[in-house]
């Protein structure tokens, strides 16, 4: 059986476009908080859920997560990054992994918004790639990264910051 991701923000070229790079080796799920077309709500495979910034968003992400029997959770809204790497070890208490670097770490990474297709991707768990056969060293780095040259600089990605 495969396993299952939920992709916030999962109506944005970037979502899609990770959705597209998951699809054979994960059943893909979407959630947003924008507005999203009733044909796609109909469809089972895409959440409404509220903004990042409310205080029920990281529950009502969890509530969906295990309705859906969901596995990894990928956040792709700069403001859902907080609320959801300190939701982290609640999620986990689930078996179910937010790809987002802890707490702790979070500011220190740069954030490349919209990043565009020529950049390549990486998917990091625990270091490794969900897409390929890349890692890193460190085995403790999650979320959706540009990698540098060197592969020494990681830039997170996400669609909107604030």
């Amino acid at each position: 059986m495969k396993k299952r991701i939920l992709i916030t923000f999962g109506t944005r070229g970037l979502g899609q476009r990770i959705a597209k790079l998951l699809e054979h080796e994960f059943d893909v799920f979407f959630a947003s908080s924008e507005e999203i077309p009733s044909l796609l709500l109909n469809s089972g495979k895409y959440f409404k859920i509220p903004a990042g910034l409310m205080p029920t968003y990281a529950h009502e992400v969890l509530k969906i997560s295990l309705d859906k029997d969901i596995d990894y959770v990928l956040p792709l809204g700069g403001y859902e990054f907080e609320p959801l790497a300190e939701a982290k070890v609640l999620f986990e208490e689930y078996d179910i992994k937010v790809i987002v670097p802890a707490h702790d770490v979070l500011p220190d990474y740069f954030v490349i918004e919209n990043p565009t297709k020529e950049l390549s991707l990486v998917l990091l768990v625990g270091g490794k790639s969900l897409l390929d056969d890349f890692e890193t060293v460190d085995s403790s780095i999650d979320g959706l990264f540009v990698i540098s040259d060197s592969g020494d600089d990681f830039a997170l990605c996400a669609v909107a910051k604030v």
